[in-house]
């Protein structure tokens, strides 16, 4: 078992938990999680786990990258795609080609990268109270994590452009009704049945679950690393932009972002 303050880590009964540990942000992600949460899910290739639970402390599941993490002279100095390449991708390749199911238990807002994680486990479990947004573009950037590649083939590319273009919030019963989520149930039910999923996937047999999730996946893996590489250098093309720096200047003061008044 490894802990530490911003993201917890247990294995018990083959049960790998992953909890991101910020309630008081609603556990929005800085460098050194998206390190932490990375190395946690390449261990998990090599490790006594046999089903993994990704899940947020409190009553948010992950609610995006922590802006305020960061000054105005560190985000210019940024090598946006090296971070992206770095610490977000090969995390989300990995859940895709680990020979264990993932289970995102989600209760309360999953916004950005938090969204996308989402995305690339293989069964989530939702809250009624739970809401996704692609909110990336809210700041003036792109989205990131795969969601370029999850979100269309779950929902086709009309929807999936509106959720990404406007950020807009959906609620749970939507996002059931889309295919995004496997079950919503009320929040006293919620790890109830997250336990019993994980308990009945950690008892499966693990080369039959292997082979399910490697056929169901088959051949993705060179559209996915594609698709994570294109939103790399897309998003370093958002960072440079002024629409950017409008965007977290207006998140800073609270305030709705006024973009389109600088060159980028």
């Amino acid at each position: 078992m490894k802990t530490n303050d911003k993201l917890l880590v247990t294995l018990e009964g083959g049960v790998k938990r992953i909890t991101f540990n910020r309630p008081e942000r609603r556990n929005a992600v800085d460098f050194e999680m998206f390190e932490a949460f990375a190395e946690a899910i390449s261990e998990s290739a090599h490790d006594e786990s046999r089903v993994l639970v990704i899940t947020g402390a409190g009553e948010a599941f992950c609610s995006g990258l922590d802006l305020s993490a960061l000054s105005a002279g560190e985000l210019a100095r940024l090598d946006v795609a090296a971070k992206v390449r770095e610490l977000i991708n090969p995390p989300v390749l990995k859940m895709r080609t680990l020979r264990k199911p993932v289970v995102a238990r989600v209760a309360g807002p999953a916004v950005g990268i938090g969204f996308s994680y989402v995305l690339a486990s293989d069964i989530s479990v939702a809250t009624r109270e739970a809401t996704f947004s692609q909110s990336f573009v809210r700041v003036g950037l792109m989205p990131d994590g795969g969601s370029t590649y999850f979100l269309p083939g779950l929902v086709g590319y009309a929807r999936a452009f509106e959720l990404m273009a406007t950020g807009a919030t959906i609620k749970a019963e939507e996002a059931l009704r889309l295919g995004l989520v496997n079950h919503v149930v009320p929040r006293e039910e919620l790890d109830p049945m997250v336990d019993a999923l994980a308990a009945r996937l950690a008892a499966a047999p693990q080369p039959a679950l292997a082979r399910i999730k490697a056929a169901l996946s088959r051949g993705e893996q060179e559209r996915l690393a594609a698709a994570l590489d294109f939103e790399a250098e897309g998003q370093a093309d958002c960072f440079a932009s002024s629409d950017f720096l409008e965007g977290v200047t207006a998140f800073m003061q609270k305030r709705a972002p006024v973009f389109g008044k600088g060159k980028g």
